[in-house]
């Protein structure tokens, strides 16, 4: 293994979180228990907001970013992990309090790594990522809460990762899926995954009434905001409504009607500290119902030299689909 390696790390400069490269040693990384060759990160949204500089993700600097990995155990002090292992890493405060995946290396706590599924190669399981697997954690919730088996899903921000992992799922799994984006160019692209309805986001972005009429049976949003308020009075008697992003704001101008009147549920989605009782459900549904060829159409890869870039495009909503990140590269 070579002395030095390379990773975006973001520090302050004047007062403002800056991301950069910079050369790192193993006396550099965190003192945790099992050392991991990463082989593959991903680009979420907050990944674009921390290494942007546009949201203020890390909390503490130096950070290295990069909220999800997956690689090869090199070396563990923790019997449950041996050298040779294939392991994902998504969440647990990497890129926030943790030190993340845009690194040739990382040490890692061994409650923080998921033994990989045999159905996916480390590549595919950051094509995945914690888009993908936000998507089926939120379809488990819906799933759970057993009464959205017919009638339309709705999925906002259906371009986007969270969003294109969830209409190839849902759709596997037997549902009728509507998409709702702003970038009409892309409806071919949802269409290939299993949408068979749109909805301009703008429809859905301004102020509507407590309740409206009645058209999803459940929906999963990663927009928030008004969106939201509008999805929820707008979800039938006994309806839900999977919560899992910002991304249009982390306000919700909504009132009680939809869920006094309609029993309508609101099921917030965490993905940063689920248990791995939730995480192994998640992936499991993945297994079961994520089409391989959908992912690779979603998926481009990218490398490391990029991130700058990627992490501007991202926020700007230029980004379609799921991009792996080489670290290598």
């Amino acid at each position: 293994m070579a002395d030095h390696f390379r990773a975006l790390v973001i520090e302050d400069r004047d007062g403002k979180p800056v991301g950069g490269f910079k050369n790192l040693t193993f006396a550099d990384l965190p003192d945790h228990d099992v050392l991991v060759e990463v082989q593959f990160s991903t680009l979420n949204y907050k990944d674009g907001l921390a290494v942007s500089g546009k949201g203020r993700i890390a909390r503490r600097l130096p950070m290295v970013a990069g909220v999800d990995l997956a690689g090869i155990v090199v070396e563990s002090r923790n019997p449950d992990w041996k050298p040779g292992d294939k392991v994902a890493v998504n969440g647990w405060g990497m890129s926030e309090t943790e030190w993340g995946g845009y690194t040739r290396f990382q040490r890692l706590k061994p409650e923080w790594l998921t033994r990989l599924p045999d159905a996916f190669s480390l590549e595919q399981s950051m094509a995945i990522g914690t888009a993908g697997y936000t998507a089926a954690l939120a379809i488990h919730a819906l799933e759970l809460w057993g009464k959205i088996k017919t009638g339309e899903v709705l999925v906002t921000g259906a371009a986007g990762g969270v969003g294109s992992v969830a209409i190839t799922l849902l759709a596997r799994r037997g549902y009728k899926v509507t998409a709702s984006t702003g970038r009409p160019q892309t409806h071919d692209y949802l269409a290939s995954l299993g949408a068979t309805g749109f909805v301009d986001r703008t429809e859905l972005s301004e102020k509507g009434g407590a309740l409206q009429k009645e058209r999803w049976a459940g929906a999963i949003d990663s927009v928030g905001s008004t969106t939201l308020a509008n999805i929820l009075a707008q979800t039938i008697q006994s309806g839900a409504v999977a919560a899992c992003g910002l991304a249009g704001g982390a306000d919700l101008p909504a009132t009680v009607m939809p869920h006094i009147l309609r029993g309508v549920a609101l099921l917030g989605i965490n993905s940063v500290t689920a248990p791995h009782s939730e995480r192994d459900k998640a992936w499991a549904i993945l297994s079961e119902s994520l089409d391989l060829n959908h992912l690779t159409a979603m998926t481009t890869v990218e490398p490391l030299s990029n991130l700058p870039q990627l992490a501007q495009d991202i926020v700007a909503g230029k980004i379609r689909g799921r991009v792996v990140i080489d670290v290598a590269k």
